[in-house]
């Protein structure tokens, strides 16, 4: 892909705009169609897209392994760290009444970083898989 300047640029342009959309699954999730596993499948998914056109090396150093590999563990952290929450707060695992002043916010906010940590660890997962296939010899 280094000689289709066309492509190169037009997914330059296109980047932010999958970004934003996987943000509006995200936040928009617990109000209709979406949450944290699409938003984060679309998150990856403008990383691959990244790779496809640049390179691989090129999307490594965008977004290093390290960093990908560190996504997965503190997605899965948030979401048991809400449920570990909820039960210090004197609540069941995941219920989220207990984690504000008034169970309707409680209920809002349990959604939106339980939602999150999908997210973090799903983008996490999908570009790991992505660059240990792509990375591997024929």
């Amino acid at each position: 892909m280094k000689f289709d300047l066309i492509l190169r640029i037009a997914s330059k342009l296109l980047l932010p705009f999958i970004l934003l959309f996987a943000l509006y699954v995200q936040f928009h999730g617990d109000y209709g169609p979406g949450g944290g596993f699409q938003a984060g499948v679309i998150g990856a998914a403008m990383v691959i897209l990244y790779a496809i056109i640049f390179g691989l090396e090129a999307a490594k150093r965008a977004v290093p392994p390290i960093v990908v590999e560190t996504m997965i563990a503190l997605g899965a952290l948030l979401f048991a760290g809400v449920g570990v929450t909820s039960m210090l707060l004197g609540g069941e695992f995941l219920n989220y009444s207990v984690l504000a002043h008034e169970p309707a916010h409680g209920q809002h906010l349990g959604i939106l970083l339980v939602e999150l940590g999908v997210l973090i660890t799903v983008a996490g997962t999908m570009v790991t898989f992505f660059y240990t296939f792509a990375g591997r010899g024929r």
